[in-house]
């Protein structure tokens, strides 16, 4: 009895070593990015129920910021808005495969897609939109026309603009072209997810932050989320973290309202990890739907995507044998939310820089490498 008890003291010892030298790796790692000159702040988070992994980490150089400071999410908001039509498929008040037509006015849809001289408007699906393969231009980065100025150029240099989901879906009408016919290809947009959106609230009769709260942050006590320059969080008054293009301050200029259902969602690390938990648990929507909504199709190497969804098999990606996945969701401002069902660890964090996106990449892929090794 006694060589079992120091057997098994012996054993606690042991992990408890395992799991200090993987935080300090951990630590190191981030603590690296953060050192170059280019990323003023950083959050991480790490978290493993199953390997007894809690490791959280905010740092900025030039405020005093903590891991529950509200961050940009950018992107990371496709997740939440293609949740949210499958809550309203669950409520049985549409279908993935419905037209888009039936949800939005005819000011919008006509003329929406017309390719070679033929109209798809009437044939796009709500499918379509959930995964990028609608072929629509992206009002955000695609070449316009004209040569004039896209959204994103225009964010510096209209900074008190505000714009509205209906004038975004006219500049892309006006201003670019299609790709491809609905179904035949790939090409990430955020016109889609403004669309997505403005069917959330014709379908909900809510607003789109207001949908978001009553059915998604309310039940997963996500107190610190919310949506940009539409609402506030429901307890967590901290103000945003800085976010940046390249020198320039982006955080607090009303034209990012141009970034709504595909990009202006708030929130924090725990948060974001409190809902990705909950849909791979189908407390968001039932497994059915989440399944569906895992419907991969080829977006690059090592990358697929889903209705509003990523899956990374890092072994395709980085040429190496790794059998690790991710499933979740990045952003622009170099913003991530995944899930590793090998390890059963979920990464969330940002470095609030536009330029980094591939770092923070190459971040979680050396965390997932330290988690492996515990």
């Amino acid at each position: 009895m006694k060589h079992l008890f120091l057997g098994l003291i012996f054993l606690v010892g042991l992990s408890a070593i395992a799991q200090q030298t993987t935080e300090t790796t951990i630590k190191q790692r981030f603590k690296t990015e953060l050192e170059k000159e280019n990323i003023k702040s950083g959050l991480l988070h790490v978290y493993s129920e199953s390997r007894g992994i809690d490791i959280q980490l905010a740092e900025s150089k030039e405020d005093s910021i903590s891991i529950d400071y509200p961050f940009y999410t950018a992107s990371i908001t496709k997740m939440f808005t293609a949740t949210a039509i499958g809550i309203l498929k669950d409520q049985n008040k549409l279908n993935f495969e419905d037209k888009i037509a039936q949800y939005l006015p005819d000011s919008l849809v006509n003329n929406l897609h017309v390719l070679n001289g033929k109209d798809y408007s009437k044939d796009l699906t709500i499918a379509h939109l959930l995964q990028h393969t609608s072929g629509l231009p992206d009002y955000f980065t695609d070449k316009t026309n004209d040569g004039s100025p896209n959204v994103i150029n225009q964010l510096l240099m209209i900074l008190d603009k505000t714009w509205s989901a209906e004038e975004l879906i006219q500049f892309s009408k006006e201003k670019m072209k299609p790709h491809f016919i609905p179904g035949e290809g790939y090409h990430y947009t955020d016109t889609e997810y403004v669309l997505l959106a403005l069917i959330i609230e014709n379908v909900s009769g809510l607003t789109l932050d207001e949908f978001f709260k009553q059915h998604i942050f309310q039940p997963l006590n996500m107190n610190s989320s919310y949506v940009n320059l539409k609402s506030s969080s429901i307890e967590n008054k901290l103000p945003i973290v800085k976010f940046y293009a390249s020198q320039y301050e982006l955080s607090s200029l009303k034209s990012l309202s141009a970034d709504w259902g595909g990009g202006g969602l708030v929130s924090t690390t725990h948060d974001l990890i409190a809902f990705l938990k909950a849909f791979n648990t189908d407390k968001i929507v039932k497994k059915d739907t989440r399944l569906a909504m895992q419907n991969w199709v080829i977006e690059t190497k090592g990358m697929e995507y889903g209705f509003g969804i990523r899956q990374v098999s890092l072994g395709e990606l980085t040429n190496t044998e790794s059998d690790l996945q991710l499933i979740g969701h990045s952003g622009s401002t170099a913003s991530f939310l995944w899930y590793c069902p090998e390890l059963d660890t979920y990464i969330s964090g940002t470095f609030n820089q536009l330029e980094v996106s591939k770092n923070a990449l190459l971040l979680v892929i050396d965390v997932l490498k330290a988690v492996k090794r515990k």
